[in-house]
């Protein structure tokens, strides 16, 4: 997960989709025409292991756009195969309405 994130923050799309499941990966991310975000930081809230090879990350992760603070909460899956993990799909959480 951190180190998806520093891909994330360095815009290291080659890494990003060599960690990414090929059953659910994307079309390449064209991160670079994407709008500058400024990554802030990531807070890992929980981690569960559901046997050897699976495994449920819940993480927000700061940013901003144009000085605007944003935040991505997101429960994210993994799984494991041939030693190597890979995201398989998340669920963003939306903030509790005020």
């Amino acid at each position: 997960m951190r180190s998806r994130y520093t891909a994330y923050c360095l815009g290291r799309e080659p890494y990003l989709l060599a960690t990414w499941h090929t059953t659910t990966r994307p079309a390449p991310l064209a991160l670079e025409s994407d709008t500058f975000a400024n990554w802030i930081d990531l807070s890992v809230k929980r981690y569960e292991l559901q046997g050897d090879d699976h495994a449920t990350v819940e993480f927000v992760a700061r940013y901003k756009i144009n000085g605007r603070a944003h935040r991505l909460h997101e429960v994210s899956r993994f799984v494991r195969e041939d030693g190597r993990w890979f995201y398989l799909n998340g669920e963003v959480r939306e903030p509790p309405a005020k």
